[in-house]
Parts: C-alpha cells; sequence; structure tokens
C-alpha cells in the first residue's frame, strides 16, 4: 500500500471528462487519474467499516476493477444517478465481500483456546451498525479537501503554504510562527489568508465537479 500512500493527485479533471475517457480501458492516463482520486476515499470508508489495511486494499483494487467492467454502461447524464452513488454502491459490495470471507478465516482459529477465540469474536466490527452512507459522506468530503489542498500548495509559494500548516494545521499560535520564520504578526496573518482563501475557492470548485 506504500505507493498508494505516497501519491496523491495534483489536480482533479472535470468529472464528466474524466467518466467518458475511462470508458477506453487503453486511456491509461485517464484511469491514472481516476485512481489517485478516489483510491484514499475508497480505503477510508474500508477501514472506517471495520476492515484491516490488506482487506481494505483489496477493497481498493477490487472496486476499481468493478468499476473498470462496468464504465462502459454507466450513463454520465446526471438523470440516470450520480457517479458518487454508484461509486458507492460497488464499493458497498466490496466492502461485504470482505467480510463473507472471514468467516473461513474463523474455522482456522477454531482450535485456539476458548479464551482466546472469544477475545478475537469481540474484537470482530458489526458492520450491520455503521451507517455507511455517513461515513461515505465524511469521507468524501475530507478526499475532496486534501485535494484541494494539494492544489492549492501547487499554486503558493512553500514558505506560504508553510505559514498556513503551521498556524491551521499543527495549530501553532501566530506569535510562535512569526518568530520562527522571522516575519510580523501581519504578514503571518496575509499568507493565512490568501492560503485559505484559494483553498475556500479550491473546494468550492471540486465540489460542482464531483456531485
Amino acid at each position: 500500500m506504500k505507493p498508494m500512500l505516497d501519491s496523491l493527485t495534483n489536480s482533479i479533471p472535470t468529472r464528466q471528462s474524466l467518466l467518458v475517457r475511462m470508458k477506453s480501458w487503453d486511456d491509461q492516463t485517464s484511469w491514472q487519474d481516476f485512481f489517485n482520486t478516489y483510491w484514499r476515499l475508497i480505503y477510508g470508508v474500508a477501514i472506517r467499516a471495520g476492515l484491516n489495511a490488506g482487506e481494505a486494499e483489496e477493497v481498493v483494487q477490487e472496486t476499481v476493477l468493478a468499476v473498470a467492467k462496468g464504465i462502459g454502461e454507466f450513463k454520465t447524464d446526471p438523470a440516470f444517478g450520480s457517479f458518487k452513488s454508484w461509486l458507492l454502491l460497488i464499493a458497498r459490495r466490496r466492502i461485504a465481500d470482505q467480510f463473507r470471507k472471514r468467516p473461513q478465516m474463523q474455522i482456522q482459529r477454531s482450535r485456539e483456546p476458548e479464551t482466546a477465540r472469544t477475545d478475537t469474536i469481540e474484537r470482530q466490527p458489526d458492520p450491520a451498525s455503521l451507517d455507511l452512507d455517513a461515513v461515505w459522506e465524511e469521507q468524501w468530503d475530507r478526499n475532496l479537501y486534501q485535494v484541494a489542498l494539494q492544489n492549492v500548495k501547487n499554486q503558493v509559494s512553500p514558505k506560504q503554504y508553510m505559514l498556513f500548516h503551521q498556524l491551521v494545521v499543527k495549530e501553532w499560535p501566530a506569535g510562535k510562527v512569526a518568530e520562527k520564520f522571522g516575519l510580523n504578526l501581519a504578514q503571518v496573518y496575509m499568507a493565512k489568508y490568501r492560503v485559505a482563501r484559494l483553498l475556500k475557492r479550491e473546494v468550492r470548485k471540486l465540489r460542482k465537479q464531483l456531485p
């Protein structure tokens, strides 16, 4: 999973154009765009559903494969439903597949001491109790924010982004940031304002591209 964790798209293509281009399996660039855009979302939802890292990786792989097989039939007209909902449906099925595989693993544990088996069972998540739609919405927004943040990072100077990162992400006091970088408070706040404004605009743009 390390290569996945190290990759994040620098830009998000418009929803319609990407989906149209993905209908060609030979368009490797478009499929890489799709993977870079959505793998973190799918992986995060699978983890929140109670799967482990290995199972979540399989969900990502199987979801991408299912999209590849079905994209030719998917209609980009919003009247037929959103891509977001279709992707959730596929991911939900792949997550369920992983949970269905688990009973086979329990057979191998049947020879363990009774106390060990009890502890194992107690640790198993209950996927039925999870509101996957709510988790999907939460992870969708989180994923969108991360992509927007990366896009903005490429639009500003490294110093401006670092000031924003220290203030907003690391939550350092403005005075500490100013002292660290040898700036006055006005310069620190101006950098934060500029990056925050660009980030808000980028998030708004991505929401329109990925309804």
